[in-house]
């Protein structure tokens, strides 16, 4: 591609890349932005370029709204913040959180309460935790699974 057929064919194609853009931004401006990256990025290469790339810079212009919009940092007004609570109140509520489900794991039976706390607290595992229980590692499995079911269902009942 030359860079007359190069220049054309990005006159003709902006509005329809500033149009993709602004699907994924709220902001025109950010849009034109993106676009004008995608533009520059398309010019580095225009000698490798064959028409149609249309599809090419769309795709181009989707990825870098995507980047974008990874790499911003969310915005709240300062009326929607909720109320910060004081560390020594939001300790307090971990401590309580913390010893609710302490109290639920001690009132699990013995092989569930080993294998969940050889897996959650020794980080050890699935294999490692068979091989030290004598037992299949699908049954391990399975013995963790309704141990995490049985303390959710425990946490669930106590909060309604």
């Amino acid at each position: 591609m030359t860079s007359e057929e190069f220049e054309i064919t990005m006159k003709r194609l902006r509005p329809v890349l500033i149009a993709e853009a602004n699907r994924y931004l709220s902001d025109a401006d950010e849009a034109e932005d993106i676009v004008q990256e995608a533009m520059i990025r398309l010019w580095q290469m225009y000698a490798q370029l064959h028409n149609p790339v249309n599809g090419l810079a769309r795709i181009l212009v989707r990825n870098l709204c995507l980047d974008f919009i990874r790499c911003r940092k969310p915005r709240e007004d300062i009326e929607s913040l909720s109320i910060i609570r004081s560390s020594e109140s939001s300790e307090r509520m971990d401590h309580e959180r913390i010893e609710r489900m302490m109290t639920i794991v001690e009132s699990l039976p013995d092989v569930p309460q080993t294998i969940l706390r050889l897996r959650h607290m020794e980080g050890m595992e699935i294999k490692d935790i068979a091989r030290f229980m004598q037992m299949e590692e699908a049954a391990v499995r399975k013995a963790l699974s309704r141990a995490r079911q049985t303390i959710k269902d425990k946490l669930t009942c106590n909060k309604k």
